[in-house]
């Protein structure tokens, strides 16, 4: 067996997405797992399998799997530790081969959540259930995610542990899903349970308190010191749910140049910083949400020096006051912005203007109808995001435009039953009866109704 190594899970796609009042297209999410395959990101959980207008999307990305598109980057689905929904799952999307699947283990969830109306046993047993499922299924990889686990009692939090892996689980992730811990009681714990169950420990902390990413990192040393891999839980720009999940960039950044860990514990060989701004770039602008200027490695203001002696000890020897290189980030290259005429792809945009910025690509079209179909495409995507469309999500469209119809492809879910089968059923007979009337009324005037 090799060196424990620590590895990065991204969960922007999934995690990140539910930051509430934002979100992301389908074309964006797309996007960021192929930014995120080209930074050589081990995991990205790219969304729901059991979340209907997902559907296509997931499908649509394990299509660029199959085609040697993302090569680098496994792409996994969140579920609840449900068997129910990890068959629903593999129905709906029947290449998956990545699953977590998440159950609450606290005290306080089993009483505030389920309302008393699970026991602990009835908890372990849904879970390894549902471990099983997968299984069945073809899951190649199986996490089992424990809710609210820095609040879950450590000796039940080994136990459930311990029960997933005899059922096959391959990982445990441990998430602090309110940001409870701090960096000394994550070491603890995580330690324990690494010893304990002896399986690879994910690690899925939240920025309530400020401490994300510094918990990350501390998780992710407990769990190398105690023999077992670690698996950092990330987010690009850290967004989730309310204050955040731990920053990708920082703890890429605390585990290569951090006093604790630079040379003593192995980061996954397959990840490339020198993608990190273009990464973090894209999705601040898919999200709407600007970089903040502070913000570690991206920030505008990252390798920014004002005060006199801060400027000249950084122009003697960068040393004296950067950390690191801008240069490792992708960083150094003026950024480009048209300021005279300027013309953009759009769902009312044109054949000439699109033949213009496709030009300006590099990318010729082999005849009319292509340029057609790639236009309409074009036309989609902006109707999709709902932003100008960005040089690399132009590319895209045209080199798989097969699978930008699919993802960008929505079929809603609309069986109507129940009360709502009332109400339709009663809206078109009442509109039936209208018709008859109308046409009653016309034939009385000597008209004759079609």
């Amino acid at each position: 067996m090799g060196e424990n190594t620590i590895y990065i899970v991204d969960v922007t796609n999934r995690d990140g997405v539910q930051t509430s009042r934002l979100g992301l297209a389908k074309l964006q999410k797309t996007m960021i797992n192929l930014l995120l395959n080209d930074m050589g990101i081990t995991q990205s959980e790219f969304g729901f399998p059991n979340t209907r207008h997902e559907i296509n999307y997931l499908n649509a990305n394990l299509q660029l799997v199959d085609r040697g598109v993302i090569t680098k980057t496994k792409l996994s689905g969140w579920m609840r530790g449900l068997a129910s929904d990890v068959y629903e799952s593999f129905q709906n999307v029947p290449r998956l081969q990545h699953v977590n699947l998440s159950v609450s283990t606290s005290d306080q969830m089993i009483q505030g959540k389920f309302r008393g109306n699970k026991s602990k046993d009835d908890i372990i047993k849904s879970m390894t259930d549902a471990v099983e499922a997968a299984l069945a299924c073809g899951a190649l990889t199986v996490g089992v995610n424990s809710e609210d686990a820095s609040r879950t009692d450590e000796e039940f939090l080994i136990r459930f542990a311990k029960a997933a892996k005899d059922h096959g689980a391959h990982r445990i992730r441990y998430c602090d899903t309110l940001g409870y811990d701090d960096p000394h009681t994550t070491y603890h714990r995580i330690h324990n349970l690494a010893k304990a169950v002896e399986l690879p420990i994910e690690l899925h902390y939240h920025n309530d308190l400020g401490m994300a990413a510094a918990n990350s990192v501390m998780g992710a040393k407990a769990a190398i010191d105690a023999g077992v891999d670690a698996y950092i839980n990330t987010a690009i720009n850290g967004m989730g749910e309310r204050a955040g999940n731990a920053d990708l960039v920082s703890c890429i950044l605390a585990i290569l140049k951090s006093s604790g860990f630079n040379g003593k514990y192995k980061l996954d060989p397959n990840i490339d910083l020198c993608t990190a701004w273009t990464l973090a770039k894209y999705t601040s602008y898919a999200f709407g949400v600007p970089l903040p200027i502070n913000q570690p490695a991206v920030g505008d203001n990252a390798f920014a020096h004002e005060s006199g002696i801060h400027a000249d000890g950084a122009l003697k020897d960068r040393r004296n006051y950067e950390l690191y290189d801008f240069e490792e980030l992708g960083r150094g290259e003026p950024e480009v912005v048209e300021t005279g005429r300027l013309i953009t792809v759009g769902e009312y945009g044109g054949i000439k203007g699109f033949r213009n910025v496709y030009e300006k690509l590099e990318i010729e079209f082999k005849d009319e109808d292509e340029a057609r179909n790639i236009l309409e495409l074009a036309r989609y995507a902006n109707v999709h995001t709902q932003k100008p469309l960005l040089d690399n999500e132009l590319k895209f469209i045209h080199n798989y435009p097969d699978i930008a119809a699919k993802l960008m492809t929505v079929t809603p879910y609309y069986v109507p039953s129940g009360a709502l089968k009332q109400r339709v059923e009663k809206s078109q007979s009442q509109k039936v009866q209208e018709e008859q009337t109308l046409c009653e009324v016309t034939e009385n005037q000597g008209i004759q109704c079609n």
